[in-house]
């Protein structure tokens, strides 16, 4: 059971931003929007130092290996995953016009829906395999400080929500239909934990280049499209602060409870 509500615990804070669409009038305001973006820059660039990669190496470390050699693999081939998926899932960012990945006929509120969902693959797999490091007991890895990446990835997860359920209210769609578009944005996180901790859970070994690959595939999607939605146009400097923020949060959270 405690695993459970760990696991969706991210979930929900993508489905009480999504719910947002209920309580606001109009669209997003730009500032706060860009204070969002950054934040969730923020807490995914902590998580994946203190949740992800110093355990990685640590664990490195206790196995014997060079410390850095797996966090080093783990993370780059993270990288080189999402820029597969970024290539080939067709999806649209907020404020552009031109979709990305592979040329199909799909809607721009589904595509706008795809491009969230793509950003929340890396975070499920982060929660999955910390929780499948601390289900094996001699990883380094705590259940509170499993608890602690999901809390995290959940407050950053809240703004997301409502990023994409607000938008796709001033694309024409009701309220009831952006809201579960924005929830089911979020449904990939929950899924691709199980199916990390599955993977994982059994074989010690490979629990670094993991942890490491998880980090790797956040810190793209930070620096290909959190980051740079965040400071484009003006008071590119509320995106700043916003990462700033949210890279204190998160970073309290996991010393707090890890």
């Amino acid at each position: 059971m405690e695993l459970v509500s760990g696991l969706l615990i991210p979930f929900a804070g993508t489905t009480l931003g999504a719910a947002m669409v209920f309580f606001m009038k109009n669209k997003m305001n730009k500032m706060i929007e860009k204070l969002l973006l950054g934040f969730a820059s923020g807490v995914m660039i902590a998580a994946s130092i203190w949740s992800l990669i110093l355990p990685a190496i640590e664990m490195s470390e206790e196995q014997g290996k060079i410390a850095w050699l797996p966090a080093t693999i783990g993370f780059m081939f993270g990288i080189v995953f999402l820029l597969v998926l970024d290539s080939l899932i067709p999806h649209l960012h907020l404020h552009n016009e031109k979709p990305e990945g592979v040329k199909a006929k799909l809607k721009k509120t589904t595509m706008l829906v795809l491009a969230v969902t793509l950003h929340n693959i890396p975070e499920g797999m982060a929660v999955g395999v910390t929780f499948a490091g601390a289900l094996i007991g001699n990883a380094g890895i705590t259940m509170a400080g499993a608890f602690a990446l999901a809390i995290g990835i959940a407050i950053q997860n809240f703004p997301e929500g409502a990023i994409i359920s607000m938008p796709l209210k001033a694309e024409g769609v009701s309220k009831s239909k952006a809201f579960i578009l924005g929830t089911l944005s979020g449904i990939v996180e929950p899924i691709g934990a199980i199916i990390t901790i599955l993977l994982t859970k059994s074989v010690v070994p490979i629990l670094p280049y993991v942890l490491a690959f998880a980090a790797g595939a956040m810190i793209y999607v930070v620096v290909e499209e959190l980051i740079p939605e965040s400071q484009d146009g003006e008071h590119s400097n509320i995106g700043t602060i916003g990462v700033a923020i949210g890279f204190v949060v998160m970073m309290i959270l996991d010393v707090a409870l890890g």
